[in-house]
């Protein structure tokens, strides 16, 4: 686990079949720590964690995205988190359920993405590091830029596409991505240009 941000870590995992990295994510804010959709970790990723300050929940930016959150769950006893809409598909025990504008702690903020490949996609949105963590809603690939998953991810990809606009509503520079390569800084820019590109083709 790599400290990328002030208080945001990030740990990998590369699926062979999907060819591209999962990404986890340990926020610590304002004395208050979350893990978002955790993929396979190790156990100097645990101790690390317990070091710095052991989360008090893990949240999930949508049902595809549980991962080894049961797992991490149980090790810390904290409870999942997932969007109202998704709760009753995942595999993992909900805790607690969220809907858009909820403070989650770790200084997130919930910002539903509608239309996207499940009904609860959301994404996390740390307004005072300007920073925006997304699920499913986008991947970063290539690296610098993000795309949508496949159309057929989608029930209507068009819809998905517009979806992503209300991104552009909420200020954020670093755009941590679940698959493929975060963007640091100018993700905001990258949006904006995945978005206008898709619209001019």
């Amino acid at each position: 686990m790599k400290e990328i941000l002030d208080g945001i870590y990030t740990w990998s995992w590369f699926s062979g079949e999907k060819q591209i990295a999962f990404n986890g994510f340990y926020v610590r804010s304002t004395g208050e720590s979350v893990v978002v959709d955790p993929p396979p970790y190790e156990q100097s990723d645990l101790r690390q964690m317990e070091e710095i300050g052991a989360p008090e929940a893990i949240l999930l930016t949508n049902v595809h995205h549980a991962r080894r959150s049961g797992d991490m769950a149980r090790h810390f006893g904290i409870p999942i988190k997932i969007h109202l809409a998704d709760a009753s598909s995942v595999d993992v025990p909900i805790a607690a359920t969220f809907q858009n504008g909820d403070h989650l702690g770790g200084g997130l903020v919930a910002m539903h993405v509608p239309d996207s490949k499940s009904p609860g996609e959301t994404a996390f949105h740390h307004p005072s590091a300007g920073v925006l963590i997304v699920g499913d809603a986008l991947i970063g690939k290539p690296a610098g830029e993000v795309s949508l998953l496949p159309p057929q991810k989608f029930p209507d990809p068009k819809r998905a596409r517009d979806g992503v606009k209300r991104l552009l509503d909420i200020s954020f520079d670093a755009l941590l991505v679940g698959d493929g390569e975060s963007i640091l800084h100018g993700g905001k820019k990258a949006v904006q240009d995945f978005l206008r590109d898709a619209e001019g083709s």
